[in-house]
């Protein structure tokens, strides 16, 4: 699918990753539908990219409802909003759980099936789900996150079924820990010496390249992350048990500290 020309929604574009996906779009010629919680943030990438404002909190589900109505027929979804959810599951109360469900699964999906059928009547789109590494393998402090994560996944892979029969692309994007923005960054997290990370525009460029190339899926992360990923998947008790020997139990608890005030 050719950028120049389309209509883009783009949910979280407050934080730095989906600044560095605003402008990659942008530079694209996509016209831009920017959401996210904070009007102070949104307002001067919105002026900067040429694009559209909107404040929406995703686990709302009202707001949901008014986003997909100011959405109309977007022809692009890139649903990057996401909350942390790192931590022991029995350190979260309810609310936290059902808040991190509301907008880390249930929103991309709900926005993905109203603005998905807009797109089927018109044989033309895409739809861009922002996972992560750990929708691929879960380990301790991240079964909320994995959760979701892994939900977009099975989600995506399932939709992208449904969908190309009717001309819409649908890709899941994963990203590993990402430096300079985001919510590792933002944690304080130190990662054990020798694990690699990326970088927002390296996201952005995947986001991109999804599109332009109908990828059903592409990872983010440094070869060593990818490979590591792909054998916790065949493997995953031994793992958690190489995991936890290399201090990722240790990098588990700072990103639960870090992030505990955003749940």
């Amino acid at each position: 699918m050719e950028l120049r020309g389309t209509s883009v929604l783009l949910t979280g574009a407050t934080g730095g990753i989906g600044h560095a996906i605003a402008r990659a779009l942008h530079g694209q010629g996509a016209s831009l539908l920017l959401s996210g919680r904070r009007t102070d943030v949104l307002e001067p990438l919105a002026a900067e990219v040429g694009g559209r404002a909107t404040a929406v909190d995703l686990s709302d589900r009202a707001a949901v409802e008014r986003l997909l109505d100011e959405a109309a027929d977007v022809d692009i979804l890139v649903a990057n909003a996401a909350l942390p959810a790192s931590g022991d599951v029995l350190d979260f109360s309810v609310d936290q759980i059902d808040r991190a469900l509301e907008v880390n699964l249930r929103a991309p999906i709900i926005m993905s099936r109203v603005l998905g059928e807009r797109m089927a009547a018109r044989r033309s789109g895409h739809i861009v789900l922002i996972s992560s590494l750990s929708g691929k393998s879960g380990q301790a402090a991240s079964s909320i996150y994995s959760a979701t994560k892994f939900g977009l996944r099975g989600f995506g892979q399932g939709l992208r079924g449904d969908l190309a029969p009717r001309g819409v692309g649908v890709s899941v994007v994963f990203p590993g820990f990402i430096r300079d923005a985001g919510m590792f960054h933002e944690s304080g997290a130190k990662l054990p010496k020798g694990v690699g990370t990326s970088t927002p525009e390296q996201v952005a460029a995947a986001v991109l390249r999804a599109i332009t190339a109908d990828k059903g899926e592409l990872d983010v992360a440094p070869v060593g992350m990818r490979a590591g990923t792909a054998f916790a998947q065949i493997a995953p008790e031994i793992s958690a048990k190489v995991a936890k020997r290399l201090g990722g139990d240790k990098v588990a608890a700072q990103l639960a500290s870090g992030q505990a005030d955003k749940r």
